[in-house]
């Protein structure tokens, strides 16, 4: 059985990239386009791993983490921060704010799947 990915990001070429990636790598991708939306699909889903921009149109990325880690069936999916924001300490606030991963827009596909591998070793 195939892992299956929550990539919440209001952008489509980044969504059709990462679309693409995890497609090649053999992962099943859901898609959301607002932190509202990824909130409900976590619950309804269980997917087992969340990429998540923080710049949304609604709720920010920081809260849809901090909303799973309250739910506690929802607070054991591992979520990765996928963002633009790129300064110096955004790693580790989105890490604080209880991400367990970070990737830098733009991506690359080797650290896109190796965090994804890191995290989901099992599988």
């Amino acid at each position: 059985m195939c892992a299956r990915i929550l990539y919440v990001e209001d952008n489509p070429q980044n969504m059709r990239l990462v679309r693409k990636f995890l497609s090649m790598a053999g992962y099943e991708m859901l898609e959301a386009a607002d932190g509202l939306t990824a909130l409900d699909m976590a619950g309804s889903q269980c997917p087992d791993l969340i990429l998540l921009d923080i710049n949304l149109p609604d709720i920010d990325g920081v809260e849809v983490t901090a909303r799973l880690k309250a739910t506690p069936e929802l607070s054991h999916i591992p979520v990765v921060a996928l963002t633009a924001n790129a300064m110096h300490g955004d790693r580790e606030r989105f890490l604080a704010a209880g991400c367990e991963g970070y990737i830098p827009k733009p991506i690359t596909k080797n650290e896109l799947l190796n965090t994804i591998a890191h995290l989901l070793p099992q599988r």
